[in-house]
């Protein structure tokens, strides 16, 4: 038996539909709102971790991950400048453990269609151009939903996954909200060179960061990391020339990244944030969870595993208990709240690091040290 039989779930980001999954294969009717008229096929890609990876597996989509992505050991450093020597190769941490990767990437677009194939085939039903507008609570057993402002009648359970602007938390009255940190970031999808087999990063130069990531045998994405500025009424074409001429004192593989850019490669924008909701992240049947709860700077590429883990736990507690309690709430909060505010609070700091030290080139130990806290099981 399952504390809930009815869930609706708004957001169809990784960890609305990691929760999907879960709930649906252990029986319960499961609805999915999504604002967006269809799953999104803009990005670039995204860096997923072990510990994002091993969730993965226990919602049954990893063989399917696995091979739409890009696994890979290690992360290496480069300088900036002619050559852009390797200036050190950080070794592996396994943060899923011995079983996964150490890390993989993938286009974004692909990780929602696994995970929406996923979903429905456990049998979760998903509605597109579906706004969570409103909500009512009946007593303490159940809430009422209402979607593009009409009932969809009462669930045991409304989880709000849905992302950084999150309706469900303003809804409920959650004051707190994602805040700047200082840093903007561009992304560009582009093809991968052979020579690119991991992660790379660059510390120093005019950019806090410049890396890419591979993301496919002949894709990868592409970052720079500045000052976060207003860049959000540029074109799509002058944004490409600015990200084009910021990537202009890094070599190497930087080299292919500024052809394909040439030739009309998209960069989008966006600023670093950070956040953690103070518990509970629930009033009464009504909970949020992922960026909704709390978001981070990629720094360490913990932000999708963050609200995997979270699905995952608040979902092994619901399918694993007969009532939704206190007690099922303490324990979930028990259990994600110091783990999230850890990876917010070491993201956080490695970017305020950064801003410190005029983006000087000494941060891969403070890199590993962060990652191998992430080793631990939820």
């Amino acid at each position: 038996m399952t504390a809930v039989r009815k869930v609706a779930i708004a957001g169809t980001g990784v960890a609305g539909l990691a929760a999907a999954i879960q709930l649906a294969k252990a029986g319960v009717e499961v609805v999915v709102f999504e604002a967006k008229d269809a799953p999104s096929t803009l990005g670039s890609g995204i860096s997923l971790q072990g510990n994002a990876l091993r969730v993965f597996d226990a919602l049954g989509a990893w063989d399917d991950i696995r091979a739409a992505g890009f696994p890979f050991e290690g992360l290496n450093l480069r300088a900036p400048g002619p050559g852009a020597p390797v200036v050190a190769a950080l070794p592996d941490v396994k943060t899923g453990g011995p079983d996964y990767p150490a890390a993989m990437g993938m286009p974004r677009a692909e990780l929602t269609r696994i995970l929406l194939e996923h979903a429905r085939a456990a049998g979760a039903e998903v509605r597109f151009g579906a706004k969570v507008t409103g909500l009512q609570a009946h007593g303490a057993e159940a809430v009422e939903v209402f979607v593009n402002e009409e009932s969809t009648g009462e669930y045991d359970l409304l989880i709000g996954a849905d992302g950084l602007h999150s309706a469900v938390r303003e809804l409920v009255g959650i004051e707190t909200k994602p805040e700047p940190t200082g840093m903007g970031i561009w992304r560009a999808f582009v093809s991968r060179p052979a020579d690119v087999d991991r992660s790379e990063l660059y510390y120093g130069g005019p950019m806090y960061i410049a890396g890419y990531t591979p993301t496919g045998d002949d894709t990868m994405y592409a970052f720079l990391v500045e000052d976060a500025q207003d860049r959000f009424g540029v074109t799509g074409e002058e944004a490409t020339q600015i990200m084009l001429e910021a990537s202009r004192a890094y070599d190497g593989p930087w080299n292919s990244i500024r052809a394909d850019l040439e030739a009309g490669a998209v960069a989008n924008y966006t600023w670093f944030t950070q956040h953690v909701v103070p518990a509970p992240w629930n009033r009464g049947r009504v909970i949020v969870i992922g960026d909704a709860a709390h978001s981070c700077p990629p720094t360490i590429a913990q932000g999708a595993a963050q609200g995997l883990e979270d699905a995952f736990v608040l979902t092994e507690l619901l399918t694993g208990r007969d009532a939704v309690d206190d007690a099922l709430f303490d324990e979930f909060h028990a259990r994600r709240l110091p783990r999230a505010q850890a990876v917010v609070d070491a993201s956080v700091q490695l970017g305020r690091w950064q801003l410190e030290h005029n983006r000087e080139a000494d941060a891969g130990g403070l890199i590993f040290g962060i990652a191998q806290q992430m080793a631990a099981p939820v």
